[in-house]
């Protein structure tokens, strides 16, 4: 499964880290992401807030799962938003 997760903290880099641990994750991206999160999945430079930007990179990238680690695009809608998309 493709894994992309939303963030650039340690937060991120925490779930990004255990996520790559995992057999059933064929591809791993974080977006931003940060020198960490680098170090077990491949950074893509989208803002956390551009919901379209990050849609589009799902659904071109056959995203499976989205973790969306900060509070603001969560609260923005971002979950909601994602799954409305498919």
């Amino acid at each position: 499964m493709k894994v992309l997760v939303i963030g650039n903290g340690a937060r991120e880099h925490a779930l990004a880290w255990k996520l790559a641990a995992s057999p059933r994750v064929t591809a791993l991206y974080v977006a931003p992401g940060n020198p960490g999160t680098a170090q077990v999945a491949d950074n893509v430079a989208i803002d956390v807030m551009n919901f379209d930007a990050i849609e589009k990179f799902a659904k071109s990238n056959q995203i499976g799962l989205v973790v969306i680690g900060p509070e603001d695009p969560l609260a923005a809608g971002l979950a909601d938003r994602l799954t409305a998309a498919g």
